[in-house]
């Protein structure tokens, strides 16, 4: 019995330990995808405000741009990080905390990608990521 895409991004996050640390999870509409992560105590950086760790936003954007990625390209393959640049724009809250990814371009070895985390409301993000990335390589190209 085949897998449905929800299960193969599920299974795949579940590969990534950082995701696990972070208990992400995922909702895929066509080929859209929304990464979630639940607020959990452990993932306050400023305790004074609270506020989320930067590094753990940045986090989720960037897994988040690597698996829309890896579902652009229909690899089973996760790409790998060139470099990303992000911009931190207000304090995440100790709310749940979303994130989405568009694929700007695939070239045949790197592709651009952007990225956006929210909280509450989508048009004022807490975060936005710029990437570059390796696109995997086609098994027997």
């Amino acid at each position: 019995m085949s897998d449905t895409p929800q299960q193969r991004v599920a299974a795949a996050l579940e590969r990534i330990p950082y995701a696990r640390f972070l208990n992400l999870r995922a909702e895929l509409k066509g080929d859209e995808l929304t990464l979630v992560m639940p607020y959990s105590e452990h993932l306050i950086g400023n305790p004074m405000l609270p506020a989320l760790h930067g590094g753990v936003v940045g986090a989720l954007m960037e897994v988040t741009a690597l698996t829309q990625l890896a579902i652009a390209s229909k690899s089973e393959r996760f790409p790998k990080t060139i470099d990303i640049g992000i911009d931190y724009l207000r304090s995440g809250r100790p709310v749940d905390t979303f994130a989405r990814a568009r694929v700007v371009k695939i070239g045949r070895r790197v592709a651009n990608v952007q990225a956006e985390a929210w909280q509450g409301e989508k048009s004022q993000p807490i975060a936005t990521l710029h990437g570059h990335f390796m696109t995997p390589e086609v098994e027997g190209g």
